[in-house]
């Protein structure tokens, strides 16, 4: 009878440690038993890619950066390869006259028409032409000479890069486009260049001024290139003019029928207020 009781017990204890969760496997998984919910360790969060800060969306500058180059294969900008240097380029004429400078003709849609009005006003200018478009046109290259304008070298075909080039290069490409000037008025001094894109570099400077060329930059820039309207290139100009102020202006290389138009509008209060000229053939 006892050994019949004995045995009843044992088989009970075994059937409730069946019953009871092996807590020595649970553990083993790594899983602490704080708690069933989801385990975050094997998530880490996403990082950003290598370089970039986070919080700052790639591909949008940030402060001191640029977005790009702005550059557009016209004059304006005033910057040059190496940030803001000119390399001795002249801003100003060097008296209290102001000086209207024409860029990237001849035209002949409105280089005439420019001409015509600077003819009405009795105002003389200074004409910074492209080499081929000399050659194009020489009898516009005639008529602004005739006029008593002065001429500018303004490279063959507007190269805003001309300046990266070996010295062999830049001196060849301008030798060509006075060449080109001379072909039409043979007698006629060219003694001013100015780089395109005003990206000038030490060697554009430099071989244009063994050529017994000054380099010649601006102090005024209405961004007309960008044809922004009569409007805005009048009251940029008119705002901007002071004395000595050398005024960047453009008479071909796309419509310039704004240039045009706001010129008629500016010449009566520049004439009023400063003395007009073209600049010098002796810059001396």
């Amino acid at each position: 009878m006892t050994a019949v009781v004995a045995a009843l017990l044992g088989s009970a204890y075994v059937l409730g440690r069946s019953l009871v969760p092996d807590q020595t496997q649970r553990h083993a998984t790594g899983v602490t038993t704080e708690g069933d919910g989801p385990h975050y360790a094997d998530q880490t969060p996403e990082e950003p890619p290598t370089g970039t800060p986070t919080g700052t969306p790639t591909g949008i500058p940030t402060a001191g950066q640029s977005a790009g180059p702005s550059e557009a294969g016209q004059d304006g900008s005033g910057q040059s390869a190496s940030g803001d240097k000119l390399f001795g380029a002249h801003t100003e004429t060097g008296n209290a006259r102001l000086a209207l400078t024409f860029d990237d003709g001849p035209d002949p849609r409105y280089t005439p028409q420019v001409l015509a009005i600077l003819r009405e006003y009795d105002v003389k200018a200074t004409f910074c032409v492209v080499g081929e478009n000399a050659q194009d046109h020489p009898d516009l290259i005639q008529a602004i000479v005739a006029d008593g304008h002065t001429l500018c070298n303004h490279s063959w075909h507007h190269d805003v890069s001309l300046g990266n080039k070996s010295a062999d290069q830049i001196r060849a490409d301008l030798v060509r486009t006075n060449e080109a000037i001379r072909s039409a008025v043979p007698d006629a001094p060219i003694v001013w260049y100015r780089q395109p894109g005003g990206a000038w570099t030490y060697p554009v400077v430099s071989v244009s001024q063994q050529l017994g060329m000054t380099p010649l930059h601006w102090s005024v820039d209405p961004s007309d290139w960008q044809a922004p309207g009569a409007s805005k290139i009048a009251a940029t100009v008119l705002a901007q003019a002071e004395p000595g102020a050398v005024v960047l202006m453009h008479d071909a290389g796309g419509d310039r029928q704004g240039t045009v138009d706001a010129l008629r509008r500016i010449l009566p209060q520049l004439s009023a207020r400063y003395e007009l000229e073209a600049l010098p053939t002796d810059p001396t």
